[in-house]
């Protein structure tokens, strides 16, 4: 016949030693857990010596935990970082660019205003726009430069008024119709635009090429004081542009001047305002009609 299986410890020495064991080490675990906790009552710095020792103990393995995050925070926030300096980088480059324009037609206004108040003693007035508008469209496949401007003798634009976008001057208008305009853009071959150096008053035409670019060209021949980077200026002669408005920025040294980029790029520029002709009567007394009635 087969054993019983449960069968009762008392019937086993051994496992009654077993169970009287375990009974006499979890009473003795007691009493120390309470005369511990009894101690660290009644003086608490009794153990400070161990606590300092486990903590010694621990220290590397917490360092190294705190290294391992403190590097995967410092990753995680190089990846947003790189995905968010694309935008801000785009953000804080067409602000450096307007900010460059506008120190130096600051400085081209300034040198004016002295010149002005030294010589005729009148100081410049900030300009009205006459109308805002959408450029809609250009001849980009035709020889010549011209662009379409949703602006017209409703709005009260005239022939040969300015045309400027934040960055500086686009050209000015050639023909006008009820609601529409086209404008001569500077960089057309029958352009011709008196500038100077913003920096001082070294005078020069801004004659445009039809390819996109300026040419620069000094009235007064000699030894060539022009630099790469020089921001150049309306000047104010011939009555049609306001002095000290942005124009080109030089690319290239040439003998008798330099080849610069507009900086009021029309394809990239998308509203534009049309200023009154500064000096009416001086346009009236210099004015050339082929300018004004040229045909694509």
């Amino acid at each position: 016949m087969a054993p019983n299986s449960s069968r009762r410890s008392g019937h086993s020495k051994r496992a009654q030693y077993s169970v009287f064991t375990g009974y006499l080490l979890a009473g003795l675990g007691a009493l120390a857990g309470a005369g511990l906790l009894a101690i660290s009552l009644w003086q608490p710095s009794a153990f400070s010596d161990l606590r300092g020792a486990a903590t010694d103990v621990a220290e590397p393995a917490g360092e190294a935990s705190a290294s391992v995050r403190t590097g995967s925070d410092g990753v995680w926030e190089s990846i947003k970082a790189y995905y968010r300096a694309g935008s801000k980088n785009a953000a804080l480059q067409e602000e450096v660019q307007i900010a460059r324009i506008r120190l130096a037609e600051a400085e081209a206004v300034e040198q004016e205003n002295a010149r002005l108040k030294a010589l005729l003693d009148l100081a410049e007035t900030d300009t009205e726009p006459v109308a805002s508008a959408r450029l809609v469209g250009s001849s980009a496949s035709s020889s010549r430069r011209f662009a379409y401007l949703g602006a017209g003798r409703d709005d009260g634009v005239e022939i040969g008024m300015p045309v400027r976008s934040p960055r500086g001057v686009v050209g000015r208008v050639l023909e006008v119709s009820r609601n529409s305009s086209r404008i001569l853009l500077l960089t057309d071959s029958e352009s011709v635009l008196p500038v100077r150096r913003a920096s001082d008053e070294t005078v020069a035409f801004a004659e445009g090429r039809g390819d996109g670019l300026l040419r620069i060209r000094l009235i007064n021949l000699g030894l060539n004081p022009l630099e790469v980077g020089d921001v150049f200026v309306t000047s104010g002669a011939g009555g049609y542009y306001r002095p000290g408005v942005a124009v080109a920025i030089l690319n290239e040294i040439t003998p008798d001047g330099g080849i610069a980029r507009l900086i009021a790029d029309p394809s990239g520029t998308d509203f534009v305002s049309v200023e009154p002709i500064w000096q009416p009567e001086a346009v009236e007394s210099s004015e050339t009609p082929v300018e004004l009635e040229l045909e694509e």
